[in-house]
């Protein structure tokens, strides 16, 4: 799959953490108003890490995108990387606001979230939506980012945000995407039950003594100092560069809705990569051509593509 890189750029193909495309060092600037960000060459970065439920601190250099952060990560911990579910960043806790995405700030502190218990949920479709929303992890696991209250998942005490999608009535889909997943979910007859396998993230029990000696974990509620930001690739060096203007995160934001209202996932890297096709796409009917050509094995409805146009276009409803 391809996605449509920062102003229409198009990367290799690649999951959610592997949109960025940099420009070289002294490469002229394109004239108009569609001219990427500056940004160069990754100089010798390195992140500080702990695991989540916790583990001394480790140091970790060298990844451009998430399958090599994980194992990076995993050789510090002496641990297999498909023990990896997700990552947070500055914060140790299940915070879907915190997932780490296709960005880490230079100052961020890297919290991964290991395998714990896995479950198993016998769950009756009585309606059309469940009420979870998807994400993944761009290294072939799906989780809950999201339960909407009042749904059916809502109801069941033992699904939580944060668990891992392992199994659908038996059938694994570990390596699947999350709107694969959430497709699937979507197609499953209603009144018929179904069973989900479910793994959560291994929890802090024996390691609560340790945090609490010092209040909090070292990178806890770090804030980067500045806004440049660390791309992570699919091919080539990561690079840095400016992070996204307010009005740009804003607009993500509207189309991560958008994602979630129409197709039950929620993935901040796509949306900016639509987000970018939509500024360069003068109509509704460019902006679908442009979206298939790069995007198509998500099948977006003609709606939510109006609807994608209109928000980064016309946010205020001017028709202009």
């Amino acid at each position: 799959m391809q996605r449509a890189g920062r102003h229409g750029r198009q990367p290799p193909e690649g999951g959610p953490m592997e949109n960025g495309v940099g420009q070289e060092p002294g490469t002229p600037e394109p004239p108009g108003p569609a001219a990427p960000r500056a940004s160069r060459a990754r100089p010798r970065l390195v992140f500080h890490t702990q695991l989540a439920h916790g583990s001394p601190t480790g140091r970790i250099e060298g990844f451009t995108n998430v399958k090599e952060l994980y194992a990076k990560i995993a050789e510090v911990f002496n641990i297999s990387p498909t023990e990896i579910l997700f990552c947070t960043l500055n914060t140790h806790k299940v915070d879907m606001q915190k997932l780490l995405g296709g960005q880490i700030g230079l100052e961020d502190f890297i919290f991964a979230h290991v395998r714990g218990e896995t479950k198993e949920v016998e769950v009756t479709k009585t309606e059309d939506a469940l009420g979870l929303t998807i994400t993944d992890n761009g290294a072939g696991y799906a989780f809950i980012k999201r339960i909407k209250e009042g749904s059916i998942i809502n109801r069941l005490q033992t699904v939580c945000v944060g668990d891992s999608i392992e199994a659908i009535n038996d059938h694994t889909i570990v390596g699947c995407r999350h709107y694969e997943v959430a497709r699937m979910l979507r197609e499953l007859p209603r009144a018929q039950p179904f069973t989900l396998r479910l793994v959560q993230p291994k929890k802090a029990f024996d390691m609560i003594g340790q945090r609490t000696r010092t209040g909090k974990s070292p990178g806890e509620g770090r804030v980067a100092s500045g806004k440049e930001t660390l791309r992570l690739r699919t091919q080539g060096p990561a690079v840095l560069e400016e992070g996204p203007s307010p009005s740009e995160e804003e607009d993500a934001r509207r189309v991560d809705d958008l994602l979630e209202s129409y197709m039950g996932i929620r993935d901040s890297e796509l949306a900016s990569t639509m987000v970018e096709a939509a500024k360069g796409s003068p109509s509704v009917a460019q902006l679908a051509q442009g979206l298939d050509s790069v995007l198509g094995e998500f099948a977006f409805p003609p709606e939510f593509v109006a609807e994608v146009w209109a928000a980064v276009c016309h946010p205020k409803g001017d028709k202009k």
